[in-house]
């Protein structure tokens, strides 16, 4: 077994601290009671039940998730249409500048796509809210999940294809029984991208939404302007945790299924 040399020992201490330290001061003073958030003063869970009770916050956490689910499904049908029509779709004309219209969203500044999309609602008479928040999101993450099903499709095996359509199936079969049940965890993978690139979004959603509809990211952009509050605290701390307890289930799931592929080969191999 290598053992690290200290100078990364302390490159990873200085990297792990830099990120995670902020963090855990943050939670810290959640639970502070005070209303400064740098002064401690006992600890306290009010603001937690005060944070259960500000409809603002409750509305945009509920705006948030709503676009999230919506976006992130059409753009996992729409980008694992595009990354099918890329990889399967051989060579035809305009296929240089579709590849090109579907990856300029992962390089083109978020502020360019913001403002185009605003001008776009603007042109076409389409009034901000909800619906230009989901279409604007749909635009920028579907891209991300052509990639991640692009390269999974990439090294699929034809050969099953072609064994189902030797035996009987239709193109539209093999894709729906053989195809799609393979690809799926690049497809869900797509999908979870998707759906923490429109959570995180504040830029795109900024210029997009309107009175009636503001997700999270921007509520909480506008309230930390005015100062930090506990409450901005506290949901803070509820997204860390949720995020903790999703990548902790994630790891077990996984680590499950590898245990049981291991089982399987060694009973094969036994066999």
């Amino acid at each position: 077994m290598t053992r690290m040399s200290w100078f990364n020992t302390v490159s990873l201490t200085l990297g792990f601290a830099f990120l995670y330290v902020p963090m855990l001061i943050l939670v810290i003073f959640s639970f502070n009671d005070g209303k400064l958030v740098t002064v401690w003063a006992g600890f306290s869970t009010k603001w937690y039940g005060e944070l259960m009770q500000n409809e603002a916050f409750l509305n945009a956490a509920w705006v948030t998730i709503k676009v999230a689910v919506v976006s992130s499904t059409i753009a996992t049908v729409l980008g694992t249409m595009a990354a099918y029509v890329l990889v399967r779709g051989g060579r035809f004309m305009g296929r240089t500048l579709f590849s090109g219209m579907i990856y300029a969203p992962l390089v083109m500044p978020e502020v360019i796509t913001g403002l185009s999309l605003l001008l776009l609602f603007i042109g076409i008479g389409l009034d901000r809210g909800v619906l230009t928040i989901i279409l604007a999101h749909t635009t920028f993450s579907m891209c991300y999940v052509s990639v991640v099903v692009s390269s999974r499709l990439m090294t699929f095996d034809r050969s099953l294809e072609e064994a189902a359509l030797d035996l009987g199936c239709s193109a539209a079969q093999a894709f729906r029984l053989v195809t799609l049940p393979i690809i799926a965890p690049a497809v869900i993978s797509g999908w979870l991208l998707a759906f923490t690139l429109s959570l995180d979004d504040l830029v795109i959603a900024s210029f997009t939404s309107g009175p009636a509809a503001t997700t999270l990211p921007i509520k909480i952009y506008s309230a930390v302007r005015l100062g930090v509050s506990p409450e901005i605290n506290a949901l803070s701390t509820i997204m860390i945790a949720i995020v903790t307890i999703g990548v902790i289930t994630a790891s077990l799931v996984n680590k499950r299924q590898l245990v049981r592929q291991q089982r399987d080969e060694q009973a094969a191999v036994r066999s």
